[in-house]
């Protein structure tokens, strides 16, 4: 296992982070296995791990927390708040209130001390980002978190951001996490050259394109639609699809590249992620023991620069087959009253 700075933090993680999005009920809701997951990544030299209290209504994080146990010291922990964690309002969101609550929930289910890592999920744009980067800052100071980052913030959100932390003398996002994967380039345009900017480290979501560098998802092969992945965003999958098609495409060139450097496709897809050099580390999120070691085969591979500019031939820089963020579109879309001026206003000019 290989190891880098997390930005500037001076804090030192595994280029293979394991997510645990799928340590939920309806994807792997035995704990115990879900513990013996997580400690057969920490043998194997992982020492990073990223949660989020929203998934399963905090059902992962409990799971984290029976896994550290006896273990905690040896781990860089992350894990993040904003989405809605139950009913009515105020349960959700970057507000102080909501944050002093959801950190204390957090390190309860977490049965830790402190957090490592503490991100904010996304942005919330009926909250000053002053007000979410001085609670952050607060609980930097109490001993509560280490650092606090972002995920899934645009580039101009970033450097707004820390254009209000050195204007207020608050503490600053030191890392972000995007989606990024060969068939999902576009963040290398503007924010991770904004990361660079910055010294913020960059941990990556969906290496797999949400299972389509699986090796599973080929052309000619059926797609279940009714079920799974595809079931819950059928957009990504459907072969009807032209963009589907291009990353069908992609991938069948991209496997034949996988097999002339004798690694799998998975493989070659993590590799390609952390061989940018803005990108600190790539989470992969295993449902299984199995998905687990077949992932961590490819720690250790280097891709050389015919390899990396045959994957720029297949997918281009900065190119996108299909938007990653498409369930977590930005309010400006899908708010129609910050596209459109009032009736009124519109009719009088």
């Amino acid at each position: 296992m290989r190891y880098r700075t997390l930005g500037r933090t001076g804090i030192e993680v595994s280029t293979h982070c394991l997510g645990t999005m799928m340590f939920q009920d309806g994807c792997n809701s035995d704990h115990d296995d879900c513990v013996r997951i997580i400690h057969a990544a920490l043998d194997q030299g992982v020492n990073f791990l990223d949660t989020a209290d929203m998934y399963g209504r905090g059902e992962s994080e409990e799971i984290v927390g029976k896994a550290l146990r006896g273990r905690r010291d040896d781990v860089v922990l992350a894990t993040k708040v904003h989405f809605p964690m139950g009913e009515g309002p105020n349960r959700g969101g970057n507000s102080r209130r909501w944050i002093l609550t959801a950190v204390e929930d957090s390190l309860r289910r977490l049965d830790t001390d402190w957090i490592d890592l503490y991100q904010i999920h996304f942005p919330d744009h009926t909250t000053d980002i002053e007000e979410t980067l001085s609670v952050l800052t607060d609980l930097v100071t109490q001993g509560k978190i280490r650092a606090f980052g972002c995920s899934n913030f645009q580039p101009e959100e970033i450097v707004e951001a820390h254009h209000v932390s050195e204007r207020r003398a608050l503490g600053r996002f030191r890392t972000a996490q995007p989606p990024y994967s060969i068939l999902a380039r576009g963040i290398e345009t503007s924010l991770l050259p904004v990361a660079e900017r910055y010294g913020m480290g960059v941990l990556v979501w969906s290496p797999l394109a949400f299972g389509f560098l699986s090796g599973k998802i080929r052309r000619g092969r059926p797609v279940d639609m009714e079920s799974g992945r595809a079931a819950l965003r059928p957009g990504f999958f459907d072969p009807a699809l032209a963009e589907n098609a291009a990353k069908l495409d992609a991938v069948e060139q991209l496997v034949e590249l996988a097999d002339s450097i004798g690694c799998t496709l998975p493989e070659l897809a993590v590799a390609f992620t952390v061989a940018h050099p803005a990108v600190t580390s790539a989470i992969i999120g295993p449902r299984t023991m199995e998905q687990l070691e077949a992932l961590l085969k490819g720690a250790a591979l280097t891709l050389d620069d015919a390899t990396l500019d045959r994957i720029d031939e297949i997918v281009r820089p900065g190119v996108n087959l299909y938007n990653p963020a498409a369930s977590m579109p930005p309010r400006s879309l899908t708010d129609t009253s910050l596209r459109r001026r009032p009736l009124a206003e519109r009719a009088a000019a």
